[in-house]
């Protein structure tokens, strides 16, 4: 059985309250200058971190008013989400986030505290990274086709590290095994570090995580990173395949994006779209994201919807597969 989840962007909407027509203005009608809070629900020095920190800089520009990055780091981005829902829709509070909490969570929680669809306003997406697949010193693997034969061999090699239950890397994992027909043993990690220092040390067989995580200790070759989980190869890791070029039908690119609370009016959502759109745009930008292997991916508010609805189908058919019980 397939476990590809491929994203289409089909121009279908989340539903009435992700792009509502209550009240406000667009920040070129309004008279003051107040600033406007991005909040990011990972720490400081964090792939995403940085994006949020490139789209507030150039937002300041072209809005002409200040943009002020917060971090309110934990539970998986519920934090900083949980806050915004309880802002009026004035723009005045934004966040940068990956998509899982929107997608993933609903399906691996048996309640949250926030409702994905009506509670917020999809803005736009800014940019988007792949989660790597990688072994170290306790394989000595060179390929993905390697590594799960020696997997399928003993059993103690089928063991993959993730930075958590329930997150991407979690499911990447999960929806490989399915495509290999190999049961692989997922172990859960709170810091990534923790995880790729066992991987280095030989005390775990395989990591899958962002990889940003990866890259320094792979280019000093203490660790290999075997695919990557996009469509097509990293720019910076031109050497490593993809995992569909490794025969392993599972495809899947990380989405960050802008959103605020709900009850946006239209009219502020297409200025603030433009803004995150115009903060990724251009060879500058490209270059700085292409530093923590991020791609520019920008998007409009009704592409991003889309999205998110597609990858919500997928990940409630890939968690019913997985067999995981919600929390």
């Amino acid at each position: 059985m397939s476990a590809s989840f491929t994203r289409r962007r089909t121009l279908r909407a989340l539903g009435a309250g992700a792009v509502a027509l209550a009240g406000g203005r667009a920040f070129a009608e309004a008279d003051d200058k107040s600033p406007i809070r991005m909040l990011c629900g990972i720490a400081a020095g964090s792939g995403n971190d940085f994006t949020a920190r490139l789209v507030a800089e150039k937002m300041r520009e072209v809005l002409g008013r200040p943009v002020i990055v917060e971090n309110k780091a934990g539970a998986g981005q519920r934090i900083a989400l949980g806050e915004l829902r309880r802002t009026p829709p004035d723009g005045r509070t934004l966040v940068l986030c990956t998509t899982g909490p929107f997608t993933i969570y609903p399906h691996i929680y048996a309640k949250l505290d926030y409702d994905p669809v009506k509670d917020f306003t999809p803005i736009g997406a800014v940019a988007s990274f792949d989660v790597g697949i990688a072994t170290g010193p306790l394989t000595n693997a060179t390929s993905m086709q390697e590594l799960l034969k020696m997997a399928r061999a003993d059993k103690s090699l089928a063991a993959f590290g993730s930075p958590g239950n329930g997150s991407l890397s979690h499911f990447v994992g999960i929806a490989t095994g399915i495509a290999a027909r190999i049961d692989l043993t997922h172990v859960p990690y709170r810091d990534s570090g923790a995880s790729v220092v066992d991987l280095a040390s030989g005390r775990l067989p395989i990591l899958i995580t962002g990889v940003s995580q990866l890259v320094e200790m792979h280019r000093a070759g203490r660790i290999r990173i075997l695919a990557v989980s996009g469509a097509r190869r990293s720019t910076l890791l031109p050497e490593v395949p993809t995992l569909q070029e490794s025969g392993i039908e599972v495809s899947n690119t990380t989405t960050s994006a802008v959103y605020g609370p709900a009850g946006m009016a239209p009219a502020l959502v297409r200025q603030l779209n433009a803004a995150s759109v115009a903060a990724v745009q251009g060879p500058a930008a490209r270059d700085r994201l292409l530093k923590y292997l991020f791609e520019p991916a920008p998007s409009s508010p009704q592409e991003l919807a889309a999205l998110m609805a597609d990858e919500d189908r997928q990940f409630a058919r890939l968690v019913k597969l997985s067999g995981y019980v919600p929390e």
